[in-house]
């Protein structure tokens, strides 16, 4: 049994040979629930124009100012500082494509999954 495992193996192998050098090979991992996207018709509008605040320490990232939608509209929630959720952590602003708006998280580092912004 385990020299045909070992031969099926092999002939993987040798049957991929020919291919190998025009697939790609993506592995992805996810811990936590992403943010689920909203379906909404139109863009958001511009964003606001505000004045920041100085940094009140070190610590602190800046998450812009960003619309959200609230039903059938967009609602306004001014940047703030914050202290990110983990080590490396850094804010993906929200975004809107084709018809379809992702709200902001927080990714990198030691990713703990994607914590979602606040409202």
């Amino acid at each position: 049994m385990r020299i045909g495992l070992i031969g099926s193996a092999a002939l993987a192998v040798l049957l991929g040979a020919g291919t190998a050098a025009h697939a790609q090979v993506s592995v992805g991992v996810v811990i936590g629930h992403p943010p689920a996207p909203v379906v909404i018709q139109e863009a958001p509008p511009p964003p606001r124009a505000y004045v920041v605040a100085a940094q009140p320490g070190p610590e602190f990232a800046w998450v812009e100012g960003y619309w959200y939608p609230q039903g059938k509209h967009y609602r306004w929630h001014d940047g703030y500082w914050t202290r990110p959720p983990y080590a490396g952590a850094y804010w993906v602003a929200p975004y809107y494509v084709r018809g379809t708006y992702v709200a902001g998280y927080w990714g990198g580092g030691h990713d703990r999954g994607r914590h979602r912004g606040r409202h």
